[in-house]
């Protein structure tokens, strides 16, 4: 395969390796990851490294295990990457000016995504692909959006178009109802951006568009909620300061220009949480239920009124709805956190053949579309689950990943064209 067809690719805070192995199972002979880094802060055993490393030796060097803040610009530079893709926390992307006024402005010390902006102003990729809880949308609560616009008006300001989308992975197919914000965002002057210019942004959002197309909607928004706004402002500190806006679970920001809607989608027979499960025979003993556990659970998923003391003397009233004792096999799973598989209220607890147990690391693997014994690299099993639970659903990215092949190679056909078109002039 000649190098023009091939999609260079950097993954950033690359986990254990969702956003490469989701690509990869898209068309693993067009999209090469070059470069990813991934470390966690605080932990002298790096084990999603280590799991990370142990599935794609290539594309690896001395930065990868690095605090991305002290990886050099040249580094990015040196890849030449179209594609950047990353999982980030959701933080405080609140901004202010430097101390000096005319140096910029300046993001809180620790925030992630300044790197990313980092990665995107040294490489300028045709495309970047970010996942994110579904609650960023909605940052901070005191100033709702914000941090979302600060997100978009630095992607106006590198030259690119965004769209964003909400994702339940159980409506699209998939065995866990994870909710996940996506972005997509496209650079200016690109042969797709070109093609999708055409177009006005109703259109983008519920036909066209990037989202549209991999994770089909309805044309009528739920209850009637769409909004148009637009970032005015060149001034990111003024956004930050005083810009607050509600936006929806789908949209997109082209120009500085806004709209957003709440989607329908159109939904897939979802897969069951009992066809993930391993075979009851394999299970080993320890991840089933004591009656003592049972006790416990039964307590941590009912339903409560709890008398409580805050820490200024004040009583008041804790209180919690009831729950399933145990999540049920013809659904798809809940969104699995980073505590599964302790004692915890979030963890998942099935019943099968009369006896409750914990998900396996296995199944919960499964649950998120890795390959069996994925995480088995090495790590503790709490961490095999804490690693899971940070992860996101591999076949939303497969999705994705084929349709920027398509986008791809729509583009390689319109740039063939006009060659033939120039050619022919030439004559």
């Amino acid at each position: 395969m000649e190098d023009q067809n091939i999609i260079r690719v950097i993954e950033l805070f690359a986990g254990v390796g969702g956003f490469r192995l989701g690509l990869e199972k898209a068309n693993k002979d067009v999209f090469h990851t070059v470069w990813a880094n991934q470390w966690e802060p605080s932990k002298k055993a790096q084990d999603a490294f280590g799991c990370y490393s142990q599935h794609f030796i290539t594309g690896l060097d001395e930065f990868s295990n690095k605090d991305i803040s002290t990886v050099p610009e040249e580094v990015f530079q040196s890849y030449k990457p179209d594609l950047v893709v990353g999982g980030f926390p959701c933080q405080d992307y609140s901004v202010a000016r430097s101390l000096s006024g005319e140096k910029g402005i300046q993001g809180k010390k620790g925030v992630l995504f300044w790197d990313i902006k980092r990665v995107i102003e040294n490489t300028m990729p045709k495309y970047v692909m970010l996942e994110n809880v579904d609650r960023l949308l909605k940052s901070p609560s005191k100033q709702r959006g914000r941090d979302f616009a600060v997100m978009l008006a630095t992607f106006r300001d590198l030259g690119y178009t965004v769209e964003w989308r909400v994702i339940n992975a159980a409506e699209y197919g998939h065995a866990q109802r994870r909710r996940r914000t996506f972005i997509f965002a496209y650079k200016h002057d690109t042969s797709y951006e070109k093609r999708m210019r055409e177009f006005p942004l109703e259109d983008l959002v519920y036909k066209f568009g990037f989202f549209a197309e991999s994770f089909p909607i309805k044309e009528v928004p739920v209850k009637e909620r769409e909004a148009k706004t637009e970032l005015t402002s060149r001034d990111i500190v003024e956004i930050s300061d005083h810009f607050s806006f509600n936006f929806f679970p789908a949209g997109i920001m082209r120009d500085g220009k806004i709209y957003t809607i709440h989607p329908e989608p159109v939904e897939h027979e979802p897969t069951p949480l009992g066809r993930i499960l391993q075979d009851e025979e394999t299970i080993e003993e320890k991840y089933f239920l004591t009656p003592t556990m049972e006790e416990k659970f039964e307590f941590l998923r009912g339903p409560k009124k709890i008398e409580r003391t805050a820490a200024n003397g004040h009583k008041y009233i804790f209180s919690e709805g009831g729950m399933s004792p145990t999540d049920d096999l013809a659904l798809p799973g809940r969104t699995m956190l980073t505590s599964e598989g302790t004692v915890n209220r979030s963890t998942h607890i099935v019943q099968v053949n009369g006896r409750k147990r914990f998900l396996t690391p296995l199944e919960c693997e499964r649950l998120n579309e890795f390959h069996d014994n994925w995480t088995n690299s090495g790590m503790s099993e709490r961490m095999r689950y804490f690693c899971m639970g940070n992860a996101l659903v591999v076949g939303l990215v497969k999705t994705m990943g084929e349709y920027i092949f398509e986008i791809e190679e729509m583009n390689r056909k319109e740039e063939m064209k006009e060659q033939d078109i120039n050619a022919q002039h030439a004559v």
